[in-house]
């Protein structure tokens, strides 16, 4: 799904995750929804290589915006990783990432119209702010960042193709700095047990890089070929439902249910 839509599998990977973590109860239960977090984005640095080099062959990365965006991404993702992720409640991280999976969903259900606009993009300094927010968000929610960049990109006028490319490409550095800080911040909290290094449960993480590296450019491939218009509504009607797993396990904490 990252190759072809430009989205990070971090939304489908957390809610499911998440649920495995919790009916097989293996590892500590208050952390469960930060260690299927930090897991997702440690596969990010495998996909987003293996899915840049696919647009990158197809000229789709520009990597112009990539190193302006680049600072900024790393800032965002340390502080996000390392000291606002493990201060957040598990059921408010929850409800958190149920509203960021709805907001995509209904993102991609939406019919995309043509902005007759034309715009430059901003200065370095200006996009190097937005990569520290975008960066600081994907920590959060444990995505590669796509759901922020391709928008923006797509607002300063860059080519839909470019942007899912460049996009891509910003996964690697989002994901490495918000890795370096769920395993820094998951140390003081829980350090090295049962597979877990910091908030990262290993053992998941080769289990699920041994496939998502190979399918990333195969995702990337596709893109060029199939109605993504088309997939991009069925996979919403996917991510309605992984919303709804995420806004049980919330209401769950709370004492809802």
């Amino acid at each position: 799904m990252a190759g072809l839509l430009g989205v990070g599998g971090g939304m489908v990977l957390v809610p499911f995750l998440t649920s495995l973590f919790t009916t097989f109860e293996f590892l500590p239960q208050q952390y469960v929804v930060h260690i299927s977090i930090a897991t997702a984005m440690a596969t990010i640095m495998f996909t987003s290589l293996s899915s840049m080099r696919a647009h990158h062959r197809r000229g789709g990365v520009r990597w112009d915006i990539f190193i302006k965006f680049v600072p900024g991404i790393l800032i965002g993702g340390l502080l996000s990783g390392g000291v606002i992720f493990k201060m957040i409640d598990i059921g408010w991280l929850a409800l958190v990432f149920a509203i960021f999976v709805s907001y995509s969903a209904i993102n991609m259900f939406r019919k995309k119209s043509e902005d007759s606009v034309t715009r430059e993009l901003p200065n370095t300094i200006f996009i190097a702010l937005v990569g520290v927010g975008i960066g600081l968000v994907s920590g959060i929610v444990g995505a590669g960042g796509g759901f922020l960049t391709v928008p923006f990109l797509v607002w300063c006028s860059v080519p839909m193709r470019n942007a899912v490319g460049t996009s891509a490409a910003c996964g690697f550095p989002i994901a490495v700095s918000n890795v370096i800080g769920y395993i820094y911040g998951g140390m003081g909290e829980i350090g090295v047990q049962d597979g877990l290094i910091g908030f990262v449960y290993w053992p998941a993480l080769l289990a699920l890089i041994s496939m998502s590296v190979i399918f990333a450019p195969i995702g990337a491939r596709l893109a060029h070929s199939l109605p993504v218009n088309t997939l991009r509504k069925v996979f919403a009607v996917l991510l309605f439902f992984l919303a709804f797993l995420m806004l049980k396990r919330s209401l769950l904490e709370f004492g809802f249910i």
